[in-house]
């Protein structure tokens, strides 16, 4: 197992790799903040995360069936 971070080649600290991290606290705080997502509730049915903000707007249209 490597103990460089994937992006920029800083030490990883043991603590982080036991939790599987792959990346130092600054690029996996980067990597973090750019990342986004929520978390729609369908209508008699389970929660979907929605990456794609294209698939958000076609559950929010009119006559869908988003629970409430």
């Amino acid at each position: 197992m490597t103990t460089t971070c994937q992006y920029c080649g800083d030490h990883i600290s043991l603590g982080r790799l036991d939790l599987g991290y792959t990346t130092c606290m600054p690029c996996g705080e980067r990597d973090a903040v750019s990342r986004r997502h929520t978390i729609v509730p369908m209508h008699k049915s389970n929660y979907v995360v929605v990456t794609d903000l294209s698939l958000l707007a076609q559950l929010t249209r009119p006559g869908r069936g988003l629970g409430g």
